[in-house]
């Protein structure tokens, strides 16, 4: 425990120490001006107290990031417009359905491209070529479409989350059923098992470690996927109505503070699976 907890304390420390500098640096014009317009002294001190503690900063101080979470979280009731876990249960509902979404397309792709030559060909590269069209293009085209046939809602915003997920799902999960190598499949040949069987028996196990990394990556895409979704919209509820807000009367604590939930939502949703992952492989004799 101390060996893993050192390095990571030293990782964090440093960045919030360069966070405090760079709050200084970018902030510091700001204080300079006010002091020459009320023909104040300003020693460093109070340079850095002002950096630290300006209403709308370039860049907040870690404290005041903290602060805002604090009050948005533990002090606002959870179904307050002003809450960032009302907020953040909006985002997560896009996010857990375009991952259910993109992950079940994404598997259904991978096993066709592995067990269809004709597939493997064709629909590959257009797999790859989906992922080069910006998302920040796509995402108003996909809600234009979706709203001109009448839904709207969270369906648009998880179909973008699906259209980031499901692109590691199909990668990882080719790569997986496709691990066995050629003396195993020769063995299930001797064994005379059926391509159910092999995909059942020998494919899909071995898969099982591809699969839960793609997952990983598919999730916090997913969940950008979301709040990018949430952008074009005009949404009033969500992690990207609160960067949206944020952004239009220069709120950067706001900005920071929802960046920060969105990071958190993140790593709580991976560390979810990885739970899962290690569960599942030591139950299967993998770890």
């Amino acid at each position: 425990m101390r060996q893993s907890f050192l390095p990571v304390l030293t990782v964090v420390s440093t960045i919030f120490l360069i966070w405090y500098v760079a709050a200084i640096w970018l902030n510091a014009p700001w204080a300079y001006d006010k002091a020459t317009r009320s023909g104040a002294e300003l020693t460093t001190q109070t340079l850095i107290a002002d950096t630290w503690s300006q209403e709308k900063p370039k860049l907040p101080a870690p404290h005041q990031v903290g602060a805002e979470i604090w009050k948005t979280t533990a002090q606002k009731k959870i179904t307050s417009k002003r809450s960032l876990i009302y907020h953040s249960w909006i985002t997560l509902s896009a996010t857990l359905l375009g991952f259910a979404l993109g992950t079940g397309l994404g598997i259904a792709l991978a096993v066709g491209i592995v067990y269809n030559r004709t597939m493997d060909m064709s629909v590959m590269p257009w797999v790859i070529a989906s992922q080069t069209i910006p998302i920040l293009a796509i995402a108003p085209m996909i809600i234009v479409v979706l709203n001109a046939v009448g839904v709207s809602g969270l369906l648009p915003k998880a179909m973008i989350s699906m259209y980031l997920s499901f692109f590691p799902v199909v990668v990882g999960m080719v790569k997986g059923l496709r691990s066995p190598d050629t003396m195993q499949l020769d063995q299930m040949r001797t064994w005379n098992a059926s391509p159910h069987q092999t995909f059942w028996r020998l494919r899909l196990p071995s898969s099982m470690p591809y699969l839960f990394t793609s997952l990983k990556i598919g999730m916090a895409a997913s969940l950008v996927g979301a709040i990018v979704g949430e952008l074009p919209t005009g949404a009033v509820a969500g992690l990207g109505a609160r960067l949206l807000a944020g952004s239009y009367y220069g709120q950067t604590i706001q900005i920071w503070s929802a960046l920060i939930m969105a990071a958190a939502l993140a790593a709580t949703l991976v560390g979810i699976i990885g739970v899962v992952q290690r569960l599942t492989l030591r139950r299967m004799g993998m770890a």
